[in-house]
């Protein structure tokens, strides 16, 4: 008899790559915003 069981590594890479991906999303959006609150200080000076 052979059971046959799926590998429960997939799902966990799988969400691996999501949080990967968000905190990279997030970050990004983050210095945008602060690139541009800066810029705009900066402008009014």
């Amino acid at each position: 008899m052979s059971n046959k069981r799926k590998p429960p590594t997939l799902q966990q890479k799988k969400d691996e790559v999501n949080k990967k991906a968000l905190i990279w999303a997030g970050s990004v959006t983050g210095v945008l915003i602060l690139f541009v609150i800066i810029v705009l200080v900066l402008t009014k000076l």
